[in-house]
């Protein structure tokens, strides 16, 4: 353990850890220095020189976040020359910034744009010349995250970001001087860059120079066609974080208040993406059984994580006969609504418009993919993320905070507590346990698996099942899922199944959920806090097994028969393939 040192910071003596930066001791003494390019524990460069500080008897100002502490240090963070300085700084950055924050996805929480604030820096950045050739740098070809290097501050976030989370690399530094601008290698867009579309680059962007291809305006004019009828799902992990975005603490439920927001917004039909979870768990379950009986391809791997799957297809596509060949519970909901719901509501799919709001950037990508559909419709038209819905809402002029709590209507619509927890890392691994072992056992098995439970990057657990020890693990975030696929490579483990999340934490913290500031993250586990709603949802349910869930029931009854029948596969089974993407070598 550091030993502990003594300074003074603004007059106020404070004692930290020896080996703390100034930034960090600065918290401890409740003191607020201002940051840009710091990430804690991902970018910690010290590049942008906002969070300079002057230090009794040292030249020159000091960068507070790349300053390590001493015995006797006299430290000011508010003199006449630090205030100039930041300002300078944050001047010559505002200079290379395009500013359009009327239309800015930030428009709520731009980091950049509260420091502005805060040290007066003056509205006149309005030459158009400047921003030529960073104009050019649109890249808004891939069909689930947008590059705008017109917005680029070059704090170099997003790049420590993607290699931290995923090890990939995508991001990088282009071209120099003037010219310099954040994007693929070698000149190359996000759809050939092997990018998995996780969005920890867009949460990581203190600006709006990375944000999710936004589909506003195409629902927007949906909701207005009297010729259409718009059927909205919602994910699970949507009611975890969206109350965020109103000021609600972090890890508070608004799932009632989000579906009246939505019956707000002119909503024909409202359902729950929880409904197709128990329905993924039928037939994923079903799927592992039929493997484990009849000498299928073991490990099964879970399908339900579009950043994942992005990630087999890209870089193990070796290991695509082990992914499951179920769609989402995202994609299940899509092709439902299109037959079974549109019989029901006496519909023509060409009538509907089948909308998901998803804690995730990579839904937007799949529900594109050509064999997500049939008869030349798509079983999902338009994608949004939580923070999408949020801006909508407040577009509209809603007052969420003020809003009665409802609940959803129809069939399609109720859930077990197993269908809740699909939203936490672990979550999909531990309903199926919960339906396998009690088929295959015969009799009731217990409800709680926690050994599948929690925040280590790869979980692993066996449980004896008809005598069987079957080996399980579970495995989120992509450096994560690099690394245990590598292990599985040199391993002589046999591994049954698998869960994979693209997002560190699963859907909980995917990369469409609202965006938690630099301050914040040293500070706060949004993963935890959000993963606690969805596990009290489930504590609370009064069915916690997906196979107990009637509304399930009825549905394989009347329109599916039986899980993985021929009906069954036609509409909530798929295929996968290898992809190729650019030689960065």
């Amino acid at each position: 353990m550091s030993n502990l040192v003594n300074l003074t910071i603004n007059g106020n003596q404070v004692s930290v850890p020896s080996d703390y930066s100034i930034l960090k001791a600065s918290e401890v003494a409740g003191v607020d220095i201002p940051r840009l390019c710091f990430l804690e524990g991902i970018h910690e460069e010290g590049n942008c020189r906002v969070c300079v500080v002057k230090i009794e008897g040292q030249k020159g100002l000091k960068p507070a976040c790349r300053t390590q502490v001493s015995e006797g240090m006299f430290i000011t963070t508010n003199s006449k020359d630090v205030y100039n300085s930041v300002q300078t700084n944050l001047e010559l950055l505002a200079g290379n910034h395009k500013f359009e924050c009327w239309k800015c996805s930030r428009e709520t929480n731009c980091e950049f744009l509260d420091l502005l604030r805060r040290f007066n820096v003056d509205n006149d950045y309005s030459n158009a010349d400047l921003f030529k050739h960073k104009d050019s740098m649109l890249n808004d070809t891939s069909k689930a995250i947008v590059v705008d290097s017109s917005k680029c501050i070059l704090c170099g976030r997003c790049v420590s970001a993607c290699e931290h989370y995923t090890g990939l690399g995508i991001l990088n530094f282009n071209r120099r001087g003037s010219q310099t601008y954040v994007g693929p290698a070698l000149f190359h867009n996000l759809e050939d860059a092997g990018c998995i579309y996780c969005g920890k680059c867009i949460q990581s962007c203190p600006t709006g120079a990375l944000r999710e291809k936004d589909d506003i305006r195409t629902f927007e004019r949906a909701i207005r066609d009297p010729k259409k009828t718009v059927i909205v799902q919602v994910a699970p992990s949507v009611r975890a974080a969206l109350g965020e975005e109103f000021g609600y603490k972090i890890g508070t439920n608004v799932e009632g208040q989000m579906f009246a927001a939505l019956k707000e917004l002119g909503i024909n039909e409202i359902m729950d993406t929880n409904f197709t979870a128990d329905l993924t768990i039928m037939e994923e379950g079903t799927e592992f059984i039929n493997r484990v009986q009849n000498g299928g391809v073991l490990p099964l791997f879970t399908s339900c994580s579009p950043g994942w799957v992005n990630y087999l297809e890209l870089y193990y596509p070796e290991y695509i006969p082990n992914l499951s060949s179920c769609k989402s519970p995202q994609q299940m909901a899509g092709a439902l609504i299109k037959t079974y719901y549109a019989e029901k509501l006496n519909l023509e799919p060409t009538d509907i418009v089948s909308v998901s709001i998803m804690p995730c950037v990579a839904k937007k990508a799949e529900a594109l993919r050509p064999d997500m559909g049939r008869d030349g419709y798509k079983d999902v038209d338009i994608v949004l993320t939580t923070r999408e819905l949020a801006r909508l809402i407040r577009h509209r002029g809603i007052k969420f905070n003020e809003l009665e709590p409802i609940k959803p209507f129809g069939q399609l619509a109720e859930y077990t507590g197993a269908a809740s927890i699909f939203g936490a890392t672990g979550g999909v691994m531990e309903a199926a346990l919960r339906t396998v072992t009690e088929i295959l056992e015969g009799h009731s098995t217990p409800v709680e698996f926690n050994e599948v439970r929690g925040l280590e990057n790869i979980k692993e657990a066996t449980y004896k099942v008809q005598g069987m020890d079957v080996n399980v693990a579970v495995v989120h975030g992509g450096k994560a899922i690099g690394e245990f696929l590598e292990h599985m490579k040199s391993s002589n483990k046999q591994y049954h199944f698998v869960e994979f999340m693209g997002c560190t934490g699963g859907c909980i913290n995917g990369g469409g959920q609202p965006i938690v500031t630099a301050k914040m993250q040293g500070k706060v586990d949004v993963r935890e806090k959000r993963s606690k709603v969805l596990y009290n949802i489930d504590q609370n349910a009064t069915f916690r097994k997906s196979h107990e869930s009637e509304a399930v029931k009825q549905v394989y009854a009347e329109f599916l028969k039986h899980p993985a029948s021929h009906e069954a596969h036609e509409l909530l089974h798929t295929h996968y393939k290898k992809r190729d993407y650019y030689t960065k070598f």
